[in-house]
């Protein structure tokens, strides 16, 4: 790697002489990891990479090396109807109690995830002490589903919602969406008892033929 070849791109003779480990490094890798970031920015607003950010520093691996009480707060602020003035106060002394007494309780040194945490504090009765602490725990868990769910429901409505359907009503458009996201959920139940459920909502004229 630290053989000396001419830069690339330019002429053999009279270019600039570089090592392989800087083409590697700062011609490609690099080159690669912006363009990731990016992507990534492109893909991601800067609330939602924020958010990102304040939950990650719950990681509990190694102890908790990555808590940040500052960014714990912050997602406490993000969603204020969740936590009060007066709570908001509070979490700050109840944050440093918490990491101080997990980090030396040895239940919860093995853990690797955040759904392990709250499962033991509930074990362990610290849900109930540090209340503010697994409330945040329990946004955090959901948060990820909730925003997932949003997105697939707004991929969803373009395509159960177009130009030909742009009269359907809210009820009718509510129902559609629901069938054509949980499709996999909906593929399991037999036609026949569709069929039959359609046919007793109300009385019609003629008898749907059975499948």
């Amino acid at each position: 790697m630290d053989e000396i070849i001419p830069h690339r791109g330019y002429k053999k003779y009279g270019a600039e002489l570089i090592t392989n480990m800087h083409h590697y490094r700062v011609e490609i890798f690099n080159q690669v990891v912006d363009l990731t970031i990016q992507e990534m920015d492109n893909r991601f607003s800067k609330a939602s990479t924020e958010l990102l950010g304040c939950i990650s520093c719950l990681d509990p691996r190694n102890y908790f090396s990555r808590f940040n009480d500052d960014q714990v707060i912050r997602l406490a602020t993000l969603y204020h109807e969740y936590f009060s003035a007066n709570e908001c106060s509070r979490l700050p002394l109840q944050l440093s109690n918490f990491i101080a007494n997990v980090r030396c309780d040895p239940q919860f040194a093995a853990l690797c995830n955040l759904g392990d945490v709250a499962t033991k504090m509930v074990k362990s009765g610290k849900h109930l002490v540090f209340l503010l602490v697994y409330r945040i725990i329990e946004l955090a868990l959901v948060l990820p589903v909730a925003t997932a769910s949003v997105e697939r429901a707004f991929s969803a409505m373009k395509t159960i919602k177009t130009d030909l359907r742009n009269r359907m009503g809210d009820e009718w458009m509510n129902d559609s969406l629901i069938v054509y996201i949980e499709k996999g959920l909906f593929s399991t139940i037999d036609n026949e008892k569709i069929l039959q459920r359609f046919q007793s909502m109300r009385t019609r004229r003629i008898q749907l033929p059975p499948l």
